[in-house]
């Protein structure tokens, strides 16, 4: 049920407004002073909520907490967890909580709403309530040094009852136009340092996600290599408008 990586991105990897910087920032100091916070009957955060748009770095910020912490990204696959039999959804959802107290580790539930989608949404009513009951039980009775995350691309879906099991619940929204020009500098300045994206660029691609402007860049670094070029604005901006007409083609 578990997908074991053992990532090496950084914070100074991941591209986030400065506020939810800070809480990833409050969240790995406490950690790392967890011991310190005991001696005072105090816990550190350790259950986390995000919620956003597919793209937004959800997933990255999982995998930069577990490399900062130098801990092992256990990320669940719901598709194994979930099943359409009666109580056992709920019997793998004791053994992954078994899991997250006997390996610590960065413990990743990404497509959370499978779990935790409001019970009245549900036409299963009866099966949704027991298996989010089981995930309330669960999470509220673990105390390990294990990080959970869990990740929905809408909030909107999660039962109410769930928010206060979180520590912490970070909202990540599109890029801004700062945070796009910070996304361009670390993808392409690490291969070419010399290159500037250009304000046309920095514009067109805040039509797009954090994810999307990655390939994006990617696409322009392998172009360069391929064709033994530099990286130029005029291929980024070409990339980004197939990007784009992309989706416009889909909406249409």
């Amino acid at each position: 049920m578990f997908l074991v990586t053992h990532p090496s991105e950084r914070l100074s990897d991941l591209v986030v407004s400065t506020e939810i910087q800070e809480r990833i920032e409050r969240l790995l100091i406490e950690y790392r002073n967890r011991n310190k916070l005991q001696k005072y009957g105090l816990s550190n955060r350790r259950k986390i909520l995000i919620e956003g748009r597919p793209g937004t770095g959800k997933t990255f910020t999982a995998s930069v907490i577990a490399a900062e912490l130098d801990l092992p990204l256990y990320t669940i696959q719901m598709d194994k967890v979930v099943t359409k039999f009666m109580g056992e959804t709920s019997t793998k959802l004791r053994q992954i909580f078994d899991n997250i107290s006997t390996s610590t580790g960065v413990y990743f539930f990404d497509e959370f709403d499978a779990i935790g989608a409001d019970r009245s949404l549900d036409n299963e009513v009866g099966e949704a309530r027991r298996i989010l009951n089981s995930f309330l039980q669960f999470i509220e009775q673990d105390t390990s040094d294990s990080i959970i995350i869990a990740a929905t691309n809408n909030q909107k879906l999660l039962d109410q009852a769930l928010f206060r099991r979180f520590d912490d619940v970070l909202h990540y929204a599109m890029p801004t136009s700062d945070e796009v020009r910070r996304l361009f500098e670390i993808r392409l300045g690490t291969f070419d340092s010399s290159f500037k994206v250009s304000d046309e660029a920095v514009c067109m691609a805040s039509k797009l996600s954090h994810a999307e402007i990655i390939r994006v860049c990617d696409d322009a670094i392998k172009n360069s290599i391929l064709m033994n070029t530099k990286i130029d604005n005029v291929y980024l901006l070409k990339m980004l408008k197939d990007r784009i007409n992309a989706y416009i083609a889909k909406e249409a």
